[in-house]
């Protein structure tokens, strides 16, 4: 699942939410990918080391690499949320690539997790606490937003 539950300290009885997107790519098969790749574009090189025809491949094979990694990493940044909830607090924070953070706080007494059918996506899971409703995962999948749904609403307590 692309979200973990965090308990923190005794004291403040809370836990923490994290939510990101999906990654088919893990960081290791990213490494992978990149070596690979330059090993791949490395062997048609093999036959003109000594040449000067090397000197001019090796820019732009050196370049198809740069630009694989840099498309791999662009593809990293991703929408994230972070949910802190303590006893007297619920605190959410969603951080969009290129835009500044958005903060939501209340009350958690007040707040009730729902599933909707009427949303923009399939089982839209939304907060509300009575004043403001804001969605919740929506970038998870429809399976992933029930069980987050169930497990949100135990941490509730509702």
């Amino acid at each position: 699942m692309p979200y973990t539950w965090q308990d923190t300290a005794p004291e403040d009885s809370g836990a923490v939410l994290r939510i990101w997107p999906h990654r088919s790519l893990p960081p290791g098969g990213f490494a992978w990918v990149i070596g690979l790749t330059a090993g791949f574009l490395a062997l048609p090189l093999l036959a003109v080391i000594g040449s000067d025809v090397l000197w001019g491949l090796l820019p732009f094979a050196a370049l198809a690499v740069w630009a694989l990694w840099r498309a791999l990493r662009h593809s990293y940044r991703a929408p994230s949320e972070e949910m802190r909830l303590t006893r007297d607090s619920l605190t959410l924070i969603r951080r969009d690539p290129g835009r500044a953070d958005r903060v939501w706080r209340t009350n958690p007494y007040w707040v009730r997790a729902s599933l909707r059918s009427d949303g923009p996506v399939e089982d839209y899971l939304v907060l509300t606490d009575g004043q403001r409703e804001i969605e919740l995962g929506a970038f998870l999948s429809p399976d992933e937003r029930v069980a987050l749904h169930r497990e949100l609403s135990g941490r509730l307590g509702h």
